[in-house]
């Protein structure tokens, strides 16, 4: 996605978002899963609660990711696409 680095008086860097896309979304998804996975990974050898926890967690995110890739896939690319158009003007109403 396309950004701008604004540089303020304060010497921080703000990311100013330029465009935005229904794919992002994906985008998005498929970086927390990879960073769930590597989490997952770095922290097997971790107390057992945690790991109880940690997978119980992982399991109902990638539940309800996989449930929501299935009712897109369901529902149709078009229709898919009037939603998350939808959703993008409501959410932008606010802006």
């Amino acid at each position: 996605m396309p950004e701008e680095t604004v540089d303020t008086e304060d010497g921080m860097k703000i990311r100013k978002l330029v465009e935005l896309r229904t794919s992002t979304a994906k985008e998005y998804e498929d970086v927390m899963l990879s960073r769930v996975e590597e989490f997952k990974d770095q922290n097997k050898g971790n107390s057992q609660f945690n790991n109880v926890v940690q997978n119980t967690l992982v399991k109902a995110f990638s539940t309800i990711l996989d449930l929501k890739l299935e009712v897109e896939k369901a529902l149709g690319e078009d229709t898919v696409k009037k939603v998350h158009k939808t959703l993008d003007d409501i959410l932008l109403t606010g802006l």
